[in-house]
């Protein structure tokens, strides 16, 4: 498993922007980026090459922000990849709290996904032909 960051933002103008800025300055890079939205608040979600020490710093800079344990899945880039991993996790009753993608060329993307069953979804991850990725390959 791997360690993202998870930040609550306040819905206000140039939020987000003081975020990324935040990291940037403190020589962070992102990998990846989601941000979810409610009407008061948002929650980004986000890779970083290191994630502890963007924790520490977004902390630091008033931002809330949290770890949170996920896994990172390579998976074929083509028509139907992810939905054949999802479909096992269904398989097995395992819950998806949430998930999201990015390309990682070389006709691959790697999903990142949420999940109720951390020991149990391994297994079903590996024994459906999927490779769960090491916080080495995703970290500086």
């Amino acid at each position: 498993m791997i360690d993202q960051i998870t930040v609550f933002l306040e819905n206000d103008k140039g939020r987000l922007a003081a975020l990324c800025r935040t990291l940037g300055d403190a020589g962070i890079s992102m990998h990846a980026l989601t941000v979810a939205d409610t009407a008061s608040f948002g929650v980004a979600r986000i890779i970083a090459d290191t994630p502890r020490e963007a924790y520490a710093v977004l902390n630091e800079k008033g931002f809330r922000a949290s770890l949170t344990k996920v896994f990172a899945v390579e998976v074929s880039d083509d028509a139907g990849g992810l939905a054949a991993l999802l479909e096992a996790l269904d398989a097995a009753g395992i819950n998806v709290e949430y998930a999201y993608c990015f390309a990682s060329g070389a006709g691959h993307a790697v999903d990142i996904l949420r999940v109720d069953a951390h020991e149990e979804a391994e297994a079903v991850i590996i024994a459906a032909g999927f490779r769960v990725m090491e916080p080495r390959e995703l970290y500086a």
